[in-house]
């Protein structure tokens, strides 16, 4: 029997970007198993925790592996006991590949803690391919509002950030703090801003500058220019622990200062008294639940979010994570698999 092929760029060595480590080449297409579907990918998102990943921030949980996990296309396939989709129909696959569903995480409603789970991209094979097989219940049903390619980005740095935020407990009307604009934080300024928050930008590139103030930033400047106490709430984008200092001497007393990556480089030693005290806190964000991306996604729809991206090629997939490494990306990237 023949077995299909798919074009795809996998990881079977951790190396910096620069070395361009995805190796570009034929695997089987996979087969759907039981309430799985099998999704023709359009495009995927890149994502910072592709390049930590890649780079070995995060130790390889499967290798080789195909990453990617902001993947827009359509089922192409259904296997057995599938009843949520069709073929045909235009679906998502964020990171959250599978829970256990069964320990005192995922029976709190937070699954996106449970220590069984699995990652599209990291534990088992993600976008960065023409095909991807998902289980039905970890697939988003996808409106016609945005096209494939600013879809993407919704499904990772949307949802990210959209949690992010309501960790931060920043309320409506509030004043907030972006340390860092990339593709996570220029979707969450939109949201935050339909929420009526006024926000402050602070990042050193200067087009992210300009997008964060096109999207609606009040102030836009770098870490060194946030005032003391100015702040209820405050989200640090960049993975750079360096900005957690900075981020705190801003909140009001009560705020919290989120953490919306997967990998943070050294905090370094705190100020009690002049940064933490008065009930200032830091709260890491980790993955994100299905109740998030649906509630996102619902979100994206409704203000409407306004994605910018960048396409590239699937074969152009070590470019674009350099690109995303070395600051040249306003947005997001985003890889073309094929329709």
């Amino acid at each position: 029997m023949e077995v299909l092929k798919m074009h795809a760029a996998v990881l079977s060595q951790q190396s910096a970007a620069e070395n361009r480590p995805l190796e570009m080449g034929s695997q089987p297409v996979p087969t759907p198993g039981a309430a799985q579907v099998l999704v023709r990918v359009h495009c995927c998102g890149i994502c910072r925790t592709d390049l930590h990943i890649v780079e070995g921030d995060l130790k390889l949980r499967k290798s080789p592996v195909i990453p990617g996990h902001q993947i827009v296309g359509h089922v192409e396939a259904v296997g057995p006991g599938c009843k949520r989709f069709s073929v045909g129909d235009r679906v998502g696959v964020a990171w959250l590949h599978g829970v256990c569903g069964q320990c005192e995480y995922c029976a709190s409603d937070r699954e996106n803690l449970c220590p069984q789970a699995d990652f599209t991209g990291w534990t088992v094979d993600g976008g960065y391919a023409q095909y991807v097989t998902a289980p039905e219940d970890f697939v988003y049903r996808l409106a016609d509002a945005l096209d494939d390619m600013h879809t993407a980005p919704l499904l990772c740095a949307g949802v990210i950030g959209y949690r992010a935020l309501r960790l931060s407990g920043i309320q409506p009307g509030q004043r907030l703090g972006m340390f860092g604009f990339g593709a996570s934080a220029h979707i969450a300024i939109q949201v935050a801003r339909h929420l009526g928050c006024e926000v402050h930008v602070f990042t050193r590139s200067e087009s992210n500058r300009r997008l964060a103030a096109n999207l609606g930033a009040h102030v836009t400047g770098d870490a060194a220019s946030a005032s003391a106490g100015s702040l209820h709430a405050a989200v640090i984008f960049a993975p750079a622990g360096e900005l957690v200092p900075p981020a705190l001497a801003a909140l009001r007393p009560g705020g919290t200062v989120a953490l919306a990556g997967i990998h943070l480089s050294p905090i370094p030693p705190l100020d009690y008294t002049r940064q933490l005290y008065n009930e200032r806190g830091i709260r890491s964000v980790a993955n994100a639940t299905r109740q998030d991306a649906e509630e996102l996604l619902a979100l994206a729809e409704a203000i409407p979010i306004r994605t910018t991206a960048r396409a590239f090629p699937l074969d152009q997939a070590n470019e674009a994570l350099l690109a995303m490494k070395t600051g040249r990306l306003t947005g997001a990237a985003v890889l073309s698999c094929g329709s």
